[in-house]
């Protein structure tokens, strides 16, 4: 955007903040900035990243003697745990080290902790998301954990991973596969709901999610947690998904075992439409839109 595009951005906002009557402090506030500084991040043009400093302190934070040198180590890497692809399965060594009477540094441990500093150093910048675009979300899940990426048009958006409870890690792959779609699907809530979304399996049979026989109460449960989404699964054999993968590695359209199920919008949507359509100050809203153009509005069907 232009110059004058970012004046006229900020008129409207300051003109929101008036009408509700917040304050701001004019010491803290940052104008025509090509990138800012924002709760340990970077925002740029281009997207979201560390800041430079955060990631030097963790580079040089030496081998934890005890609990507390840990803890300190895993809340300042888990902070930024959204730039790193499998972070709960490269963390998993130490994170198991802060149970009760479990400390004792091992050279799986220190493993662990350099490959958690290398994979921070190597931090992808992470793009914002463009809610005109459909997104992707690829999920899979290990004997560990799962993870999962958010992306839009091959470029990563955020990156999701979290260790298995006991229950699961004796669970099925079936059952397994099924959390990790349904967890990132959560965890992503705010992006996906609303939005036509694409969801990347490698798991075979979730090919058929919505159209199997509902065997067990624990399938049910599953299946609930992913209604009100519009969502298409596709499935990729296992050398092609490789999940939260970066940009260079995009398989080729050639080699990909491509299958794809379509799942039909759910009708809340069309509901509300429907309602809204008959709304009296809805309408009004509607129509002093449709009739005077306001600058970055416009209307979506």
């Amino acid at each position: 955007s232009t110059y004058e595009d970012h004046l006229r951005h900020v008129e409207q906002a300051f003109q929101i903040l008036t009408e509700g009557q917040f304050f701001l402090k004019q010491s803290k506030c940052l104008f025509a900035q090509r990138q800012i500084e924002y709760l340990g991040h970077v925002v740029s043009s281009q997207g979201v990243e560390p800041v430079t400093a955060k990631i030097i302190a963790i580079q040089q934070w030496p081998t934890p003697k005890n609990i507390k040198a840990l803890r300190g180590f895993l809340g300042l890497a888990g902070f930024y745990r959204r730039f790193i692809q499998g972070y709960a399965s490269i963390a998993a060594p130490l994170t198991q080290l802060l149970k009760k009477d479990q400390f004792g540094w091992s050279p799986a441990a220190q493993l662990a902790f350099d490959a958690l500093k290398r994979a921070l150093s190597q931090a992808p910048v992470l793009v914002l998301p463009n809610f005109d675009l459909p997104f992707t979300v690829e999920t899979d899940a290990s004997g560990v954990g799962m993870g999962a990426v958010l992306s839009q048009q091959n470029h990563p958006i955020a990156y999701f991973s979290k260790p298995f409870c006991p229950k699961l890690l004796r669970a099925s792959t079936y059952v397994r596969e099924l959390h990790a779609i349904t967890a990132a699907v959560k965890k992503l809530r705010q992006y996906l709901l609303g939005h036509p979304f694409i969801i990347l399996t490698d798991h075979r049979s979730l090919k058929e999610l919505m159209t199997q026989v509902i065997q067990t109460p624990e399938q049910q449960v599953y299946l609930s947690r992913l209604i009100g989404y519009d969502y298409t699964i596709q499935y990729r054999s296992g050398l092609s998904n490789v999940v939260a993968d970066a940009l260079s590695r995009v398989p080729e359209p050639n080699t990909t075992d491509f299958l794809m199920l379509y799942v039909p919008s759910f009708s809340f949507l069309k509901s509300l439409k429907r309602e809204l359509s008959q709304h009296p100050e809805f309408l009004t809203k509607l129509q002093d839109l449709t009739s005077n153009s306001i600058p970055d509005y416009r209307i979506s069907q």
